[in-house]
């Protein structure tokens, strides 16, 4: 461990004499303060109250001196502030910062290192960091609510009710009237929770906290792990811009024995984000009013879903600009340390620095990152394979026989085809297909089995590795028994159920719901769920019907550009017309599903957001996919033959798919779903929010020209984007239905795993430019790990294999050229394959609706045309299926059952050999828990040695003496 690095915030002094501490749990609260319309914090555009230092030199910044000759640091704002400083700077200019730092117009200086530094030439010294306290500069504001005053003495009685209430939990609360505000329209209520409330929240949710440094991480890391950390990279971050945190052995926080933890400060032993998440659950445990049966209203959010509050929040750190170069300078805050290294669009290549984002955001935001990140790794040999396999049908394509044979005109390429649609459509020769015949080859070639056996295995590596992965983090970020241990009831529950019994396990009193009562709610669950996959079925259809409907129109025109390229416009329509369809299912399922998890009524949140999930992921998946399979594994193959057509599909005769067959159309259905898909999403998540963001910050910067009034933190924050109510939903759905378009169908996609990394890499970043530029700060909620979204993934990855072998033997070509060049050709190769795949109807036998209403001249006196399948021609067997057709559909089931078998064999060996937690992992946790007990039989003994009579000094209690560890 480097012991010269600075520790995080909370564990500056970790080797101090903690005997000294005075944790305060014996002091009283402090008071209440009380609203206040006066100015709020310096005026910023007062340029009477501090005197205009000159700029200093570059990389001198801190050692300004004012006209009289002393040191900038001596103004009187620096002395009001000196000692109370965090060495976060606080943003009082516009929320558009970027605007701020690139123009003339008057900016502030900000507080660091509790010294006043320059940031632009303006006229004015502010200590920006005044507004992330209250008026006595020294409790830290740790939420807002924010309130629009109007004449509704409903939601004035609720906020009256809620207020108090929080205050007689313990919460302090500051008042900050709408005068103060730029808009002359909000009004902010700031809280502060003191030591003792966070100690005990700490306790109930078994928060753990530091105990002692880790005395393993050196001594069990591998020589290969050792020397790899010596060799420079560029995707490393600079260890000069963010250090590595300090590695603590924790243990749940303990009031009692709270000497035993390494607490230097109690005004920092809790980070911003864990003070947060205290105050969050205590804000959605707190009643507001009661309801006409009698029962009590609870949260936070409630208040801000019926309007009594228009937002909730904590604070971010400061401004994630700064006109200082951060390697010179140093970090002003944790916002503008992640926006440097993390969310600026010119760190893409770099590694995510995911403790920072853990100690920011919390984890459950954290692991998010953390698996997208790991997943876009993973990708980088799925690409350049999938990309190799792409190459390589681009190579050969031009080698290809079967496509030179349809591409010539006088060898297969002179066959009369039949009619593709009843009256309209007529014969064309097979040359006509010749482009459609080279495209297909591009995705199906001999790389396209190796590819499709190499994703399953890739799949199933990815999970596994995963799984260790999570594992290390659950233990890194002390979150492996939040579930079990940590998670509390969700407060909606608590409220809405009045049936109450004894736990078995924890023996307490709690809520819970019938059994009668489940099956109900889960009935009708189910029912809904059912009539709206029918729904989607019934939209699949409506486009089946329309692909049907236009084939037959364009087919039938006179236009001979329309009319060749008829199978591709007819897919690319259709597939504009199934997207748009999805997105306005999407719309409507997902308030349903919604209603339909509260009616559940779960126990805790991971429980309610796993149930939404599943309902919300099995409807997407048949939205999104239904049609790729339809085209994939049933267009063309129920079509009959002619003579003898299938119109069971509302007396319409079924699509074909053209002689090279319909891999094609599933590359367009997909590419058109995946890219609309993810250009919507960065629209609908970055676009949209900055527009609205910069709208705001637009209307309040001109406001605070015209008012003179500090354009405060919590009031630049409130003017920021909401985070999306589901959080982290949209997100990881948008990856999971991605990951099933790179192993579902990536025997007939080989691309699809690079346009899948190259969005990665960008989605990487546009979610953390939004997380810290664009949007609130959430909660920073706890998490174990990514939920239920694995055991989607697993639930994908074995639907992979079975696609991915029916796709290569029904859909592809691969199969029936593999049987004719070692079955029937005479020199294994694949001359005279297009004669042998095509079979021969005479024009005499054809149903009288399929026969064409006009055949073109130049086609002359057509008596046979050619039709695919292994039909026997007109004889004593006319029509019945050749011993070729047996034949290929053997060789398709035994592939199938090869492959799966095979496939499903190399998994479970991967599993075998990958065992889910690392042993380094495991050895730390073991002795994580070791040390716990120790020092949980420490205290008992010291409680227990005055009963004995025995002596004893300051040291037997001091957390530095470590002689048990």
């Amino acid at each position: 461990m480097d012991h010269s690095r600075p520790p995080p915030i909370g564990f500056e002094l970790q080797g101090a004499d903690q005997a000294q501490i005075d944790v305060g749990f014996n002091q009283p609260p402090p008071q209440e303060v009380t609203p206040s319309t006066q100015p709020l914090y310096p005026n910023p555009h007062d340029q009477t109250e501090v005197p205009m230092p000159p700029p200093p030199p570059i990389g001198f910044e801190g050692q300004m001196t004012d006209s009289n000759g002393r040191n900038g640091n001596n103004t009187p704002e620096a002395d009001d502030y000196k000692g109370n400083q965090q060495k976060i700077p606080l943003d009082l200019g516009p929320v558009n910062e970027e605007e701020s730092l690139t123009t003339n117009e008057p900016t502030h200086y900000g507080a660091v290192d509790d010294k006043v530094v320059l940031l632009t030439e303006d006229s004015t010294v502010i200590n920006e960091i005044a507004t992330l306290y209250f008026r006595d500069k020294k409790s830290k504001i740790d939420y807002v609510l924010a309130y629009e005053d109007e004449q509704d003495e409903k939601k004035k009685e609720r906020r009256q009710t809620f207020q108090d209430n929080l205050q007689d939990e313990g919460l302090i609360l500051e008042f900050e009237e709408k005068e103060n505000s730029i808009n002359k329209k909000t009004s902010f209520v700031k809280v502060h929770c003191p030591w003792e409330l966070l100690a005990k929240y700490a306790e109930i949710t078994n928060m753990k906290m530091p105990l002692l440094e880790n005395d393993m991480d050196e001594e069990l890391t591998g020589f290969v792990e050792h020397c790899f950390s010596y060799l420079p990279s560029p995707f490393e971050l600079s260890k000069d811009i963010i250090q590595d945190e300090p590695n603590y052995f924790t243990a749940p926080f303990n009031r009692e024995r709270v000497d035993q933890f390494i607490i230097k400060d109690k005004d920092t032993f809790f980070t911003n984000a864990q003070r947060s998440r205290i105050v969050y659950e205590i804000l959605a445990r707190t009643w507001f009013e009661h309801d006409k049966k009698g029962k009590k209203r609870i949260g936070v959010s409630n208040m801000v879903n019926n309007g009594s509050y228009t937002a909730a929040f904590p604070l971010h750190d400061g401004r994630y600009l700064s006109e200082h170069s951060i390697l010179a300078s140093g970090k002003d805050n944790d916002r503008h340390l992640l926006y440097e290294t993390w969310a600026k669009p010119g760190v893409w290549y770099k590694y995510q620095p995911l403790d920072h984002v853990r100690t920011y955001f919390g984890e459950k935001i954290a692991i998010y990152f953390a698996w997208l990140g790991y997943y876009t790794s993973a990708l980088f040999p799925a690409a350049a394979l999938g990309l190799a396999v792409f190459i390589f049908g681009l190579a050969t394509f031009m080698d290809d026989k079967p496509s030179n044979d349809i591409c010539d005109p006088n060898g297969a390429g002179n066959f009369t085809m039949c009619p593709l649609c009843d009256g309209r459509c007529t014969y064309w020769k097979l040359e006509s297909s010749c482009r459609y015949s080279r495209a297909t080859y591009l995705f199906d070639n001999y790389g396209t089995m190796i590819f499709a056996v190499v994703m399953a295995l890739w799949a199933s590596f990815f999970q596994e590795f995963w799984k260790r992965k999570q594992h290390e983090l659950e233990y890194d970020w002390d979150c492996a028994d939040f579930e079990s241990e940590e998670e509390t009831l969700r407060p909606e529950f608590e409220a809405a159920i009045s049936n109450r019994r004894t736990h078995p396990v924890t023996k307490r009193e709690e809520p819970f719901v019938p059994s009668y009562s489940k099956c109900i709610r889960y009935g009708t669950t189910l029912g809904i769920i059912v009539f709206f996959l029918c729904v989607v079925l019934a939209a699949v259809f409506g486009v089946i019907l329309y692909r049907v409907v236009i084939s037959g129109v364009l087919y039938a025109s006179t236009d001979g550009v329309i009319k060749s390229r008829a199978t591709i416009i007819a897919s690319v329509t259709a597939a504009c017309i199934n997207f748009v369809i999805i997105l306005i299912l999407n719309f409507v399922y997902g308030r349903i599903a919604l209603f339909l998890t509260d009616l559940e009524q779960h126990r805790t949140q991971t429980e309610w957001e796993d149930a939404f999930t599943f309902k919300m992921f099995l409807f997407q998946f048949v939205n999104y996919y239904s049609t790729v399979v339809y085209i994939a594994f049933f267009k063309g193959k129920f079509v009959g033959r002619p003579g003898d057509y299938n119109y069971s599909l509302l007396d319409k005769r079924q699509e074909e798919c053209d002689p090279a067959g319909c891999l094609i159309e599933v590359c367009i259905q997909l590419g058109i779903i995946m890219v609309g898909k993810q250009a919507l999403n960065n629209f609908k998540e970055i676009l949209l929010p900055k527009i609205m963001v910069w709208f705001k910050s637009r209307k309040a910067k001109n406001e605070e020209k015209k008012e003179d009034i500090v354009y405060s933190r919590w009031e630049q924050d409130y003017n920021l984007a909401d985070q999306p109510k589901m959080g982290l939903f949209d997100e990881y759905l948008e990856m999971v239905i991605q990951y099933g378009f790179v192993t579902i169908f990536v025997a007939a996609f080989p691309l699809a795993p690079l346009f899948a990394l190259l969005n990665n890499i960008i989605e990487i970043r546009l979610d953390a430019y939004k997380f810290v530029t664009q949007w609130k700060r959430p909660m920073a909620a706890r998490a174990q790990d990514i939920g239920i979204w694995f055991g989607i993934l697993r639930g994908i990855s074995a639907v992979a294999v079975i696609t991915n072998a029916a796709i290569i033997a029904f859909t592809a070509e691969f199969i029936p050229k593999m049987v004719y060049r070692y079955a029937h050709s005479e020199n294994e190769s694949l001359e005279g394959y297009m004669n042998y795949s095509l079979s021969v109807f005479n024009v005499a036998d054809f149903q009288k609706k399929s026969i064409p209403s006009e055949i073109p001249p130049e086609l002359g006196n057509v008596t046979q045309c050619r039709f695919r399948g292994f039909y026997e021609p007109a004889g004593p067997h006319e029509y019945q299926f050749t011993m070729a057709y047996w034949e290929v559909l053997a060789a398709r089931l035994a592939f199938i059952v090869v492959f799966e078998n095979l496939v499903v064999f190399l998994t479970w060996l991967v599993m075998y050999l990958v065992p889910d937690i690392p042993y380094k992992v495991k050895m730390q946790m073991l002795r994580e828990n070791f040390l716990s007990k120790e020092a949980l039989y420490r205290a008992e003994s010291i409680k227990l040695s005055p009963m004995r009579g025995g002596g004893g000094t300051d040291n037997d209690t001091n957390v530095t003496d470590r002689t048990i560890f």
